[in-house]
């Protein structure tokens, strides 16, 4: 039965840079009080003694890809919004290139119906740039929708924006947030043409990172970053993959006030080319993991606040699809339940704070996205909140993976950290590996 008030006890809360341990009290959707202690003051509210764990904000992922409408063989909207609530994701904001893609407002719409039946995590949706419906991004509105998003480098359902005055009319008619895939079409071409005549539709996947190059994705990220000074967009990089591209991105601001911002995915931060050997096709991302170098500057990039977010590109296929040959085999792999734990097995490698994944996995997105009442753990926010204890191991397998395509590119790999419980809108959905049959997802709104 869902219950009106929750009292979470002798908990560590992580927020805005600390960690301290008290109490939260949620009462119907919202976090009514944060203090040392509280005392329940009536039979009807559920106490959680949560001593040892830690609460943490809601994640908020700002790039997924859902595969509804049109491809849920290999994920809907149902089956992966469930995984991200067990990995402690809350909200997320889905990608564009679905069948149909979401390139006028009647598709985005139909979307959102979808979610409001569907989804078990608050949900918003990314509209979709194209050669050609300029006129439909002009009657956006912009509290409404989460951002835009244009592909400058082709990927899965292929909405490659390759016109050049199209783009710089697009970048100077929207105070929208402009969120980018970038890697060159040109330079990606050659390269695959030139493999692609050495050794036939059977690419040993370790060239994959050489087709899908650092040159590609410098190429057209510095281009689309020279193109937003020059217009004044507001731009976001998605999937940093090379440590050059880092280079392009300024610290010296705070995020509030800063026009290009960039993010860096799990995958890039965690695997590197020596795994292709080993995980073949099912590591096969664009753009493409690289070299172990590039992952240690996208780690001091990330350290440093040159880029802001880490957030997954979920992007499931099935496995047959990841089992083809090169030609053959999608770019793309499942990550929304494993993205929280696999971060915090970076905090127990010593590699980053619990304190900064929260900024980078929870704050950060709320405030790029101008997300209303989310992020944080405050008085008056709604209470999405994870609870996690960091010293309970356990190992990623096929009987746990949530997936629709049931695979993940982590199995087999243990994690110190395990989710415990999720809380969406004030209701407990989520407690010990098992969901609570309570509807409480919302549509997200902004502050804009």
């Amino acid at each position: 039965m869902e219950l009106k008030k929750t009292l979470i006890k002798n908990v560590n809360i992580v927020n805005e840079g600390t960690i301290f341990n008290g109490d939260v009290l949620i009462e119907g959707e919202y976090i009514k009080e944060i203090s040392k202690r509280i005392t329940a003051k009536s039979a009807d509210v559920l106490v959680f003694d949560a001593e040892g764990q830690y609460l943490l904000p809601g994640v908020i992922d700002d790039q997924v890809h859902f595969r509804e409408p049109g491809l849920t063989d290999k994920a809907d909207i149902a089956t992966e919004s469930k995984a991200a609530i067990a990995g402690g994701i809350t909200s997320f904001i889905e990608m564009p290139n679905t069948n149909p893609q979401t390139t006028t407002i009647e598709k985005l719409e139909e979307k959102f119906e979808i979610a409001a039946k569907a989804s078990s995590a608050n949900y918003s949706f990314m509209f979709g740039g194209t050669n050609d419906n300029l006129d439909e991004i002009l009657k956006l509105d912009v509290n409404q929708v989460a951002g835009l998003k244009l592909f400058l480098g082709s990927s899965t359902g292929n909405m490659l924006v390759d016109d050049v005055e199209v783009l710089e009319k697009i970048f100077k008619s929207t105070n929208m947030l402009i969120s980018v895939h970038c890697e060159d079409e040109g330079t990606i071409k050659n390269n695959f043409k030139k493999h692609l005549e050495e050794f036939g539709d059977d690419i040993p996947i370790k060239y994959h990172p050489i087709i899908r190059s650092e040159e590609a994705c410098y190429l057209s990220s510095s281009r689309a970053i020279e193109l937003a000074k020059k217009t004044g967009a507001r731009l976001h990089v998605f999937h940093l993959s090379t440590g050059k591209e880092t280079n392009l991105f300024n610290n010296k601001i705070s995020l509030k006030d800063k026009k290009i911002t960039a993010e860096v995915c799990v995958h890039h931060l965690w695997f590197s080319d020596e795994d292709y050997e080993k995980k073949g096709t099912f590591i096969k991302w664009n753009p493409a993991v690289k070299t172990k170098t590039d992952r240690d500057q996208l780690w001091e990039a990330l350290l440093d606040d040159r880029i802001d977010v880490i957030a997954t590109d979920h992007a499931p296929h099935t496995l047959e699809e990841k089992q083809n040959v090169y030609t053959s085999a999608p770019s793309g792999g499942p990550l929304v339940q494993h993205a929280l734990p696999a971060m915090l097995e970076m905090y127990h490698k010593g590699k980053i704070s619990i304190e900064k994944v929260v900024e980078k996995m929870c704050h950060n997105p709320a405030i790029l996205f101008q997300v209303e009442r989310r992020g944080y753990i405050k008085e008056g926010y709604y209470a999405d909140l994870v609870l996690v204890d960091l010293n309970k191991p356990w190992t990623v397998n096929k009987d746990n993976i949530l997936y629709k395509c049931g695979w993940s590119p982590f199995e087999g790999t243990t994690f110190k950290s395990r989710i415990t419980h999720t809380f969406l809108n004030g209701s407990l959905v989520y407690e010990n590996a098992k969901f609570n049959n309570v509807k409480a997802a919302k549509r997200l709104t902004f502050n804009r």
